[in-house]
């Protein structure tokens, strides 16, 4: 059996799913202030009576990481790079405690500039008088060659408790998002690791002895250890639970609208024949430009409890949530009240969600009725206009999906997936205020919970040669080997297809079915006068993101409902 958990921002869905289909499935209320006892809560309500021998796997997707970063709730950090002649560092500024030092490589990895040991000395003594533990250190051209970032990291080791380097962190070119993610990753590190280590020692005394897993924003999971070095993939972790809740359930040969309708937020991306649009570069997260591989989301600010109020005579929903919606005893009222008021909704207090909308009734010299109607209209358009905004956006650039770049593609969606607790009863509206087709994911309630539950283990491994220098290397995976003249790029992509496996493996996918497939291979001719005197190789690779084997059964159970 695998439990699947993901914490909203107005609940934590919890499911345990067995061959067959749904066993479980129980919601707790999410408290902001303590994520940690949330997951614990899940956790507690769906074991009780449950053997832990019977439990295969847990996946989690929490907004640990993101929250601490959105709010800004990060400890300090020092950030020290080396960028070279020819590009300001200060253009990539991350925080206060940034230093830009000597030292420069070139895009072939040749050393243009030394560091020099006493400049970082310095800088280190004046981290340590702020009582700074954790530093990121990033060269421009350090996944050509690390060798300065090793330098600087040799030094600092001994009087910090964690250096991230920056070749280790990504292996994509682009100087200032690696900064990014090296900085964002070295920040949410200490939370990222009291989380780890709270659950795992709470886990053991319940006799949960299990290999924990961490969904990623790119819609797959990594076991829990291999989380503690790169908490940053973390981030973002929920829009993809929604996505992967509704994959299975896309139609074949469409592009779909996939919309997350939670309490607090909305949450939405695009499927291309069921395979989810990824971001072409990065997570954007606050003013932070970054290389985590993420599925293409947007979150809005409105949901079924948001709050609502009138100001200057017009009706504003969102983006605020005070508490749950009037008719479960919140404060003010909301969208959820609304659909009480037009009796959509069977359980709670209608009497509540009148009484609530009343006051802003007279404000607007309206019924109670046509008020509740305008603040479904309002609501349903601020969410039709969000997906235009994220259609749009996805259509400026090349469209890549999980598998491939769909060249020249043009993403025009049909149909749309609704999930989330009060998917049903605003699928009516979106389909009646637009041209799409609507309709609600299987277990709606708890879908993004299945999702996490059942993703795949994924990762990339990037690989670059060059033969004049007789290097080959994928420094993200620790990984350097020399090569002669003949090496070419088919020695290459079974060179980075055996990383990808053993890296794979080692967080915690299934050998049987690993799906790995070649997403670029690119061989240039180094040519010197008239001669060519080398070749310059690049190859990614990566486990195809996806939902795990061995449980069509559950897919086609649910489907059925």
């Amino acid at each position: 059996m695998i439990i699947g958990l993901d914490v909203g921002g107005t609940h934590t869905d919890v499911v345990l799913i067995n061959r067959v289909g749904l066993q479980k499935e129980i919601k707790v209320p999410t408290d902001p202030s303590d994520l940690f006892q949330s997951v614990l809560s899940g956790l507690d309500a769906i074991t009780e009576d449950i053997d832990p021998s019977d439990i295969n796997r847990i996946v989690l997707s929490t907004t640990l990481t993101t929250n601490a970063i959105v709010q800004n709730k990060i400890p300090p950090v020092g950030m020290i790079v080396s960028s070279g002649p020819g590009l300001d560092p200060e253009c990539y500024r991350t925080n206060p405690h940034y230093f830009a030092v000597s030292g420069s490589m070139d895009h072939r990895g040749r050393e243009i500039e030394p560091i020099y040991p006493d400049e970082i000395n310095e800088i280190a003594d004046s981290l340590k008088k702020e009582g700074i533990q954790h530093i990121g250190v990033v060269g421009k051209f350090s996944i050509r060659n690390p060798s300065h970032e090793l330098s600087i990291t040799a030094i600092l080791e001994k009087s910090f408790e964690k250096v991230f380097m920056g070749h280790r962190i990504s292996g994509n070119l682009n100087f200032g998002r690696r900064i990014a993610t090296t900085y964002l990753n070295a920040a949410v590190y200490p939370l990222h690791r009291e989380f780890y280590q709270a659950v795992q020692k709470s886990l053991a005394a319940r006799g949960l002895n299990l290999p924990l897993r961490l969904l990623k924003a790119d819609g797959g999971n990594m076991n829990f250890e291999s989380t503690i070095d790169y908490p940053v993939q973390t981030i973002l972790s929920g829009p993809a639970a929604s996505v992967m809740g509704a994959v299975a359930f896309g139609p074949e040969d469409e592009d779909t609208l996939v919309m997350d309708i939670g309490g607090t937020t909305t949450d939405m991306a695009v499927l291309i024949n069921r395979a989810p649009v990824l971001n072409p570069l990065g997570i954007q997260l606050a003013d932070y430009k970054t290389l985590i591989r993420s599925l293409e989301t947007l979150s809005l600010g409105l949901g079924g409890d948001s709050a609502i109020r009138v100001n200057g005579g017009k009706l504003v929903v969102g983006p605020e949530r005070l508490g749950p919606a009037m008719a479960y005893g919140g404060p003010v009222p909301t969208p959820t009240d609304a659909l009480f008021v037009l009796e959509y909704i069977p359980d709670g207090s209608r009497e509540k969600s009148i009484e609530g909308l009343t006051p802003l009734a007279k404000q607007q010299k309206s019924s109670v009725k046509s008020l509740a109607a305008e603040i479904l209209d309002v609501t349903c358009k601020k969410i039709l206009s969000a997906a235009r905004q994220l259609i749009y956006r996805i259509n400026r650039k090349p469209v890549y999906t999980v598998h491939e770049l769909q060249e020249g593609y043009v993403v025009k969606p049909t149909t749309i997936l609704v999930l989330g607790g009060p998917a049903p009863y605003f699928a009516r509206y979106l389909e009646k205020m637009s041209e799409y087709q609507v309709r609600v994911v299987p277990r709606w309630k708890v879908a993004n919970a299945i999702g996490a539950a059942l993703a795949r283990t994924t990762c990339e491994v990037n690989f670059f040669a060059d033969t004049e220098s007789g290097i080959a290397e994928a420094l993200e995976e620790n990984f350097s080997r020399r090569v002669d003249h003949s090496f070419d790029q088919e020695a290459a992509i079974q060179q980075a297809l055996d990383l990808l496996e053993a890296k794979a493996i080692d967080r915690g996918a299934n050998t049987d079915y690993l799906e790995m497939e070649v997403l670029e291979a690119l061989q240039f001719n180094m040519v010197r006068g008239f001669n060519t005197i080398g070749k310059n190789i690049r190859v990614k690779v990566q486990i195809k993101p996806g939902l795990i084997h061995g449980y069509d059964e559950v897919i086609r159970n649910l489907s059925g409902l």
